[in-house]
């Protein structure tokens, strides 16, 4: 017998999983939406306190840290741990998962888009005009200058190629190695700028209250209008699309197809988005043999693969970065094998 599917199952520690049974047959569950979002929120009134905002699956909302001068960009790493470019004082921030802040880098110019670079490193815009590069060292350089990337977001594909989008209705597409080139113009003024698991590009277009769709070879249509004044950008696991409505203070959430419903409610300024990372697992069985690839969409974070045979007791079997395949050979007399992939350290 050989069977593949995919295994999904929301743990307590952040991870995906499934269970393969031996013999012929195979319980599957159901993908879930389990990921937390966390959102750089604007304060233009007194007292003015910027905070970033995280928001559960079901909507409950709480501070996760204050005292930031607007929040433009929020990104996660391989630990958990949360990056903001704040662009009031030029830094950029790092916040352990329990909220803990320290400075990762200094001395930009309002930093605006912040990407990783699918290596360990990250992109910087700066508003002076500059992409900046820094390893996972942490040695800066100039990736790229005179972009113009005001109002700038950042995204990388799974190629490890950069797009930018800028307020003068431009998108750039930069190879990892630096070479540039356009992939859109004659847009109007650009802000978010999101890469789907397929590699179609999204980006706001600001002037149109609209949202922009482009195939990978760059043909464009209209994905959604009549926002108010929309923002930033991000896609969930499950494909959906979040965008931040900085005019209502919502946070909108797409299907694939377009269809729109009101994620959250009563934030300010919505500026920045960002949501956990989450890998998933297919596995293949084949004669009492079970293979479980991993993989998860771009930057690839370090995973842990558990297995047990009662969801209570965890063994740790394997830690990689995706995508990799670990293989089982599971004895006929063991009914079932549950397998979780959480974040690796």
């Amino acid at each position: 017998m050989k069977a593949k599917f995919n295994l999904f199952h929301r743990t307590l520690s952040r991870s995906f999983g499934g269970v393969a049974c031996a013999g012929a047959a195979l319980l599957v569950a159901a993908s879930l939406q389990a990921q937390n979002l966390f959102v750089g929120n604007f304060v233009n009134y007194p007292p003015k306190i910027d905070t970033i905002t995280e928001i559960t699956p079901s909507g409950v909302q709480s501070t996760f840290a204050t005292g930031m001068t607007s929040p433009n960009k929020l990104a996660i790493d391989n630990a958990g741990n949360l990056f903001e470019s704040d662009e009031g004082s030029g830094n950029i921030y790092e916040f352990t998962p329990g909220g803990v802040r320290s400075t990762f880098a200094s001395g930009f110019f309002a930093p605006l888009g912040f990407a990783f670079d699918g290596t360990g490193g990250v992109y910087v815009a700066s508003s002076d005009g500059n992409i900046y590069r820094i390893t996972s060292g942490g040695v800066q350089s100039t990736f790229a200058s005179d972009v113009g990337p005001t109002y700038a977001d950042m995204a990388v594909n799974s190629a490890g190629d950069l797009f930018v989008a800028n307020s003068f209705g431009y998108i750039y597409e930069f190879t990892p190695d630096g070479v540039q080139s356009t992939f859109a113009s004659g847009l109007g003024v650009l802000w978010g700028l999101a890469i789907n698991s397929v590699g179609d590009l999204f980006v706001v277009d600001v002037s149109t209250s609209q949202i922009l769709e482009f195939t990978p070879d760059g043909v464009k249509s209209t994905f959604a209008s009549g926002l108010d004044v929309p923002g930033e950008l991000a896609f969930n696991s499950a494909g959906n699309l979040f965008e931040t409505d900085n005019g209502s203070g919502n946070i909108y959430e797409f299907a694939p197809d377009g269809t729109r419903s009101t994620f959250a409610s009563g934030l300010d300024e919505p500026l920045s988005l960002a949501f956990e990372p989450m890998p998933e697992l297919v596995a293949t069985v084949s004669n009492g043999v079970i293979q479980v690839a991993v993989t998860m969409p771009p930057p690839n974070y370090s995973t842990i693969v558990q297995v047990s045979t009662d969801m209570v007791n965890w063994t740790s079997v394997g830690t990689n970065t995706p995508p990799f395949i670990f293989t089982d050979s599971m004895g006929t007399t063991l009914p079932c094998r549950f397998y979780r992939a959480l974040l690796g350290p």
